[in-house]
């Protein structure tokens, strides 16, 4: 079968990380038997916090995005960057497919010519299965749409405008992929008839790192409140004569960077505080892995790639009660614990147990390669992607 892939976050020249997943999702399809092309959803508007930041990196942004080949080749996948221009994404992203048709409708036509796609694979209803569906070469193949989170937990609460942008994409697909059975019901909700979840995977080390020397607690997450860095430092805090060397190591960038070193300064945690930057996919991988706990108490998370990619290192990880992606991963099998959302106190004490016990420590983590190694490897994404994909030519 012949899939054509639209997305809008996919790694580019200047950005590596961005969409990883989506791309190893894709690679994971062509390895179960797909022939696979992707088109990249391009906005060619510098991001305000680049505005923000003054002339000198508005115009950096700026080059940096006319500057993306058109076309690249990313292990070995033919990837096609469609640029697009659109307004501010506070104001209008539930509009942004609309902005981005034109344009994606002449690729996906170019497309077509050499590559007679079977199915479209849209991540995302908005921007990417909204483009899709108002193209004409869009509508002519069954059209898959992949529901990550900020459908459900953003676009659509967000406003009227977005909430109507993706039932209509979500009513309109043959298939919807949802990366756990909580997105999935909140697809349901918002118009999805036929889903099926296809869970995210990660690749299995045949070893952990060289861990640290000193007991490091470990987040790799774009630094949004939403991903709640600051109760894990607050965690940290609590925990601060009980593990006196204990040091919290962040990999990842965002608009919280000043808060976090501002509240490690104010609770006496600077030189216990990381922040490493965001890294390269597997740079970042090799370093989270020589932690010794993973946690990420984040609110909104609809699935969370950075679990399952600690946990196959044998991190033991930590994340909150009652979000859909925890929570599956909870419940497929052991070395996830679960704490109450915004509980402090509560992390602290899982976090004490597992750095004050080096067998349970271990243990936890093993258990927890375990459960990736049974239900979160790349190999059963791809079979169950493809899967997807036959259903839905069917």
């Amino acid at each position: 079968m012949k899939v054509a892939v639209v997305a809008e976050f996919y790694p580019r020249a200047a950005d590596p990380v961005l969409g990883v997943w989506a791309h190893r999702q894709a690679l994971a399809a062509r390895d179960a038997g797909a022939d696979v092309r992707v088109l990249v959803l391009h906005r060619l508007v510098p991001p305000r916090a680049a505005l923000r930041a003054g002339p000198g990196a508005l115009v950096a942004a700026a080059r940096a995005l006319a500057a993306q080949p058109r076309r690249a080749t990313l292990d070995d996948l033919e990837v096609r960057y469609v640029p697009f221009f659109s307004p501010p994404r506070s104001r209008a992203y539930a509009a942004w497919g609309r902005w981005a048709a034109p344009s994606l409708g002449a690729a996906l036509r170019a497309l077509r010519r050499d590559f007679p796609y079977d199915v479209v694979h849209a991540h995302n209803a908005v921007p990417a299965a909204d483009a899709v569906l108002r193209t004409a070469a869009g509508r002519a193949a069954p059209l898959v749409v992949s529901v990550h989170g900020g459908d459900v937990f953003y676009t659509a609460p967000r406003c009227a405008a977005g909430e109507r942008a993706v039932r209509h994409a979500l009513t309109r697909a043959r298939l919807v992929l949802a990366n756990s059975a909580g997105t999935a019901a909140h697809a349901r909700a918002l118009g999805a008839r036929e889903q099926r979840v296809v869970r995210l995977g990660t690749d299995l080390p045949k070893s952990g790192g060289d861990p640290f020397d000193r007991p490091t607690i470990v987040t790799v997450a774009h630094l949004d409140p939403r991903k709640r860095h600051t109760d894990v430092l607050r965690a940290l805090w609590t925990l601060r004569e009980r593990h006196p060397r204990a040091r919290y190591l962040v990999i990842g960038d965002g608009p919280q960077r000043g808060a976090l070193e501002t509240l490690a300064r104010e609770l006496g945690l600077a030189d216990r505080l990381e922040l490493a930057g965001q890294l390269p996919h597997a740079q970042a991988l090799a370093l989270a892995r020589r932690g010794h706990v993973f946690a990420m108490p984040s609110v909104d998370e609809a699935f969370g790639v950075a679990f399952v990619e600690a946990m196959a290192g044998g991190l033991p990880a930590i994340g909150a009660r009652g979000e859909p992606g925890p929570q599956e991963i909870a419940a497929l099998g052991e070395g996830m614990s679960l704490v109450p959302p915004g509980d402090v106190e509560a992390l602290a004490q899982r976090l004490d147990a597992l750095l004050g016990d080096v067998h349970h420590r271990y243990e936890a983590g093993r258990r927890a390669r375990e459960t990736v190694e049974r239900h979160f490897t790349w190999a059963a994404c791809g079979a169950a992607t493809v899967a997807a994909y036959g259903e839905a030519m069917t």
